[in-house]
């Protein structure tokens, strides 16, 4: 069976409500242990947020819903992460196919240096994509709420466009090969308010479309966009700084009547 037909798009009436099951039991960058003991159920047609203080894991995990942390050298995941039923770490699943069905935004804007039209065509031309791929970039465009702010300057460089702009280009070129997954690594930490506002407002729009695994410091935001929150924290018992999951469940419920007094006091502001 080949790679692409086991990474299979969710079928219509799937009976089970997640599309990415992660279950970590550790994650390590050679001998550091950088986080341990974390399931993380990502539910199709939500916006999963992850909060916790800084080096407490959210990025990691977020990064092995898709390998991208295969790109790290000494990375090594002891667990499993199921992605519609399959296991995106199973021997001979490619990489680069898993991430055509789960896309990602990264914190910085990371436009290529080419044209705007272009930067959205990449993956499709990636992917060998045989349609319409003007049809499929003006569409890419207008999900990301983007088109009418750059239909009469497509030629020009992705890179002449505003920070909360390149933003927007960006989760268009993720969008552009109809990804299942939408995973948003602090996509607003380099925007000013109204341009996080704008993505704010988008992801609850792609949302309709998109499951979203979104990765915030900002518990505002959390509570402003994520349908669940997952709450992380830090392991300083023996000496080094390990991750883990503290608490996950409807974002009202962490916010307004979190389990654990760790969660309390995190979301109190006693530490960051």
């Amino acid at each position: 069976m080949s790679t692409a037909a086991v990474l299979r798009r969710p079928k219509t009436g799937t009976s089970s409500d997640i599309a990415i099951d992660c279950n970590v039991n550790k994650i390590f960058y050679g001998n550091f242990l950088a986080v341990r003991d974390s399931a993380v159920p990502i539910e199709k047609g939500k916006i999963t947020g992850f909060i916790g203080p800084s080096g407490c894991g959210k990025s990691t995990v977020l990064r092995s819903l898709n390998r991208m942390n295969d790109l790290i050298p000494g990375f090594r995941l002891e667990g499993k992460v199921d992605f519609l039923g399959q296991d995106i770490y199973a021997k001979g699943i490619d990489p680069v196919v898993v991430r055509r069905y789960i896309g990602m935004v990264f914190q910085q804007p990371n436009p290529f240096s080419m044209s705007i039209f272009d930067n959205v065509a990449f993956g499709l031309r990636l992917n060998r994509f045989k349609g319409d791929v003007e049809e499929k970039v003006e569409h890419a465009l207008r999900r990301a709420a983007l088109w009418d702010e750059v239909k009469d300057k497509l030629k020009a460089s992705g890179l002449s466009l505003s920070g909360g702009q390149q933003q927007r280009l960006c989760i268009a070129r993720a969008v552009a090969t109809e990804p299942t997954v939408l995973l948003m690594d602090e996509p607003c930490s380099a925007l000013d308010p109204i341009a996080t506002r704008r993505i704010e407002e988008l992801m609850l729009e792609l949302k309709k479309d998109y499951t979203i695994a979104l990765v915030t410091h900002n518990m505002q935001q959390a509570r402003r966009v994520a349908d669940v929150t997952a709450f992380f924290s830090v392991d300083i018992s023996k000496g080094g700084r390990t991750g883990f999951l503290v608490e996950i469940g409807d974002t009202n419920n962490i916010f307004d009547a979190p389990e654990t007094e760790l969660t309390k006091q995190y979301i109190r502001g006693e530490f960051s």
